[in-house]
């Protein structure tokens, strides 16, 4: 999701986004977010106050941070595996050992525990000069060099009469073999800042992989390189507005395309662009639509009885209306989820004191472990036989309880 799509919740809607979905959290959405304390807001508001809103309304039940499209990049470029496929590649877990067993766990990541304190109206230095520093980054890319590698790669902006056309034309060229292979290498080094250092062994492996198109030898460098160029070839073709200055943090989100299903965005730049970057088993969503339906499914449930909404949404609503035929969370669930949501029959699980002591027990224990040595990892991420993740979570967010109103601590 993009920030203006969360900007358009109400808290309410916002809540029930959260519980719905499981929300890729871009860092584009961090950085747009605290760059609102550098700007005029409206009359009778801080800029503190104004990102505070949005933070309010972050998803924090099942919201995941994205890792930096940057160092994905960067370390797709030195073959490191960046899925492509709806899974959301996150950094900072660690490794470790418990009972016998391996797997990782998730700490609280640093954007989550920078969105809790921006709840609080608590803003660091640290945090404006990291984001300034990313939008830099994003903003500094150098046009000239651009275009020159439009050229050298074989793109001329001026036959492209469509967006689509742009996008095929990209694509035919990050699709080819030999020597135009190391001009988008090259590029590719440029806007992704990696250290010159490196340049030699990443065309090393190149060479040994007998000189592959870009597509092949680093999937996702390829994709973030198809935005950008995409992005240049359709302003170099009047096809994109140079008007809006936000145009270019905003194409920033499609670098995270691969890591969701839906791709749910209130703008119009988004609305054009993004479906060509999607997969087929991948959805645009507009954000009106989703906002309207959202709120006819917190109407539906506020109609029930006060006793089940205080069992929290999990009990109340462990998945949206089957039977309603006209929402847009229900159809999303059909062509994302099926069969497994429509099967799948939830029964109630029954108290075990002993049981659940032990399993308490255990997480607590893998939340303290220590982290593995490295020479100790010898098993994939794909292989973990547990995964913890670590969250925090208001009880009561808006007029809804998220978890049982009862429940201690």
């Amino acid at each position: 999701f993009d920030k203006s799509f969360l900007q358009s919740l109400s808290m309410d809607e916002s809540v029930f986004f959260d519980h719905f979905f499981l929300a890729v959290i871009c860092p584009i959405f961090y950085v747009e977010t605290l760059a609102d304390l550098e700007k005029k807001v409206r009359q009778g508001r801080t800029p503190e106050q104004e990102v505070g809103i949005i933070a309010d309304k972050v998803p924090e039940m099942s919201g995941t941070p994205c890792a930096y499209h940057i160092d994905l990049a960067a370390a797709s470029l030195l073959g490191a595996d960046v899925p492509l496929d709806g899974r959301i590649p996150t950094a900072g877990s660690r490794p470790v050992r418990v009972d016998g067993k391996t797997g990782f766990v998730h700490e609280l990541a640093p954007e989550a525990k920078a969105f809790q304190r921006w709840e609080h109206r608590q803003f660091l230095e640290v945090e404006r000069d990291f984001a300034r520093t990313w939008r830099e980054a994003l903003n500094t890319v150098d046009l000239k060099a651009v275009a020159e590698a439009t050229r050298a790669i074989g793109i001329n902006p001026e036959t492209c009469k469509s967006l689509q056309d742009a996008k095929t034309l990209v694509d035919r060229a990050l699709n080819r073999k030999g020597s135009s292979v190391l001009h988008q290498l090259h590029l590719a080094s440029q806007m992704l800042h990696v250290p010159s250092q490196l340049d030699a062994r990443i065309i090393d492996r190149w060479r040994f992989l007998d000189r592959p198109s870009l597509t092949f030898y680093a999937p996702y460098v390829a994709h973030v390189l198809a935005v950008e160029l995409f992005f240049q070839v359709a302003l170099g073709a009047n096809l994109i507005g140079i008007a809006d200055a936000n145009n270019r943090t905003d194409m920033a989100y499609l670098f995270y395309a691969p890591f969701c299903h839906l791709f749910v965005s209130s703008d119009n730049l988004h609305r054009r662009c993004a479906p060509h970057f999607l997969r087929k088993d991948q959805s645009f969503v507009w954000g009106p639509d989703l906002k309207a339906d959202l709120h006819r499914l917190m109407d539906y449930y506020d109609s029930r009885p006060e006793q089940e909404k205080e069992q929290g949404l999990l009990r109340l609503a462990p998945t949206p209306p089957k039977d309603d035929k006209e929402s847009l969370t229900v159809l999303l669930w059909d062509r994302h989820l099926l069969p497994v949501w429509r099967e799948r029959e939830r029964k109630p699980t029954r108290h075990n004191p002993e049981r659940d002591a032990d399993l308490v027990a255990h997480i607590n224990r893998t939340t303290s472990a220590p982290a593995l040595p490295t020479g100790e990892v010898n098993f994939r991420p794909t292989d973990a036989e547990f995964v913890t993740v670590k969250r925090s979570i208001s009880k009561r967010k808006g007029n809804w309880w998220q978890l049982p109103k009862d429940l201690k601590g």
